[in-house]
């Protein structure tokens, strides 16, 4: 019995011993295949950079405001008795925008314009009489006093009149109207608003880099989406002729501004940048050598400095050389070292001056 026990023993252990081995060689052939396996190149698209000419111009997106702008409202309260104009009219300085009831001031008017006319002949009756030596000074003193007074009070209820024909402080697009006929305002309630339209301010920042470069003077170029083909051109501090009123307060528009000399410049498809915060890097394709010392066309990552953009491209001025062929899409499946096949069927868009098609 006990020799029995020992033989299964032994038969045990030599079967563990046999699959362990086995075992064991299955991980080791795994381990030799993970560590001989290179992944499939990755499918990239490639531009060789070249050297450019590149405007001194920076590209920004900035935004019309009126030169003169104001709320038009009620100066004196009153009931809005006639209104003159719609929105969004085109008006001239000194139209009449509104009148309110006047009926109580014209009115009074009548009443002082009376009085007016009776003081003048006393008036010119004390006149007569001081200088005949009828009546004393001072009784033609009241005389004069009372015909200055009756002329100031017809002057003051005019005056009141005039304030409630409210008019256009200047020329301008009104924009809507906020008041109906009828209606009672107090003093300072809004009517509408009215801005000057030429010319035209655009209102737009530079990057801090570029303020040192920024000087009255420098000219302006603006286009908009909404005005495809048509092109403003004015100069820093950036006020716009604009005699057909077609660029708008508000309206969001493309700005170019030009600042110092030109400069040569690598210029490549803004795709090809791979940004990040400790650097901006691309992809420069070239041969490599892997550990077995096999060549295969690899990618090297190279830091670069970027000055500047326009259009679908940017400006590189140090990093790149003319004649590197860089990957242009693609990069962010890459990192360096890595293999990569070029397909270029596909280009990224790369224009100094794209025109969307749905612009």
């Amino acid at each position: 019995m006990a020799k029995r026990m020992i033989v299964m023993l032994v038969l045990t252990i030599v079967v563990l011993a046999t699959l362990g081995f086995v075992k064991f060689k299955q991980v080791q052939t795994a381990v030799q295949a993970a560590a001989s396996f290179a992944p499939p190149p990755e499918a990239v698209t490639s531009v060789v950079a070249k050297q450019e000419v590149w405007p001194a111009s920076m590209s920004v997106i900035g935004s019309m405001e009126a030169v003169r702008g104001v709320l038009v409202s009620a100066d004196l309260p009153g009931t809005v008795a006639k209104i003159n104009f719609q929105s969004g009219d085109a008006v001239k300085e000194g139209d009449v925008l509104v009148e309110l009831d006047t009926r109580q001031e014209r009115a009074q008017l009548a009443a002082l314009e009376a009085q007016r006319d009776l003081a003048k002949i006393n008036f010119s009756r004390q006149q007569k009489l001081v200088d005949q030596g009828v009546i004393s000074r001072v009784e033609y003193d009241t005389a004069v006093a009372s015909q200055k007074q009756t002329e100031a009070n017809v002057g003051e209820i005019r005056a009141t009149i005039e304030r409630k024909t409210i008019r256009a402080p200047f020329s301008g697009i009104l924009g809507i109207r906020k008041i109906n006929v009828g209606q009672y305002l107090a003093a300072g309630n809004p009517i509408v608003q009215l801005q000057a339209m030429n010319p035209i301010y655009v209102d737009f920042g530079v990057p801090q880099q570029a303020g040192a470069q920024v000087h009255v003077g420098n000219t302006v170029r603006v286009t908009a989406q909404d005005l495809a083909g048509r092109e403003f051109t004015g100069r820093v501090k950036a006020t716009l002729p604009n005699p057909q009123g077609k660029l708008k307060p508000g309206m969001y528009v493309q700005v170019e501004m030009k600042y110092g000399e030109a400069r040569n410049a690598i210029t490549l498809p803004a795709s090809a940048i791979s940004y990040a915060p400790y650097g901006d890097s691309v992809f420069v394709i070239t041969d490599l050598k892997d550990p077995k010392g096999q060549s295969y066309r690899g990618v090297r990552q190279q830091f670069v400095k970027i000055d500047g953009s326009r259009g679908d491209q940017v400006a590189v001025v140090s990093g790149v050389k003319p004649g590197d062929e860089v990957v242009s899409s693609g990069v962010f499946k890459l990192r360096n070292g890595a293999a990569v096949t070029v397909n270029n069927k596909v280009q990224p868009e790369n224009n100094a001056a794209p025109k969307p098609q749905d612009s």
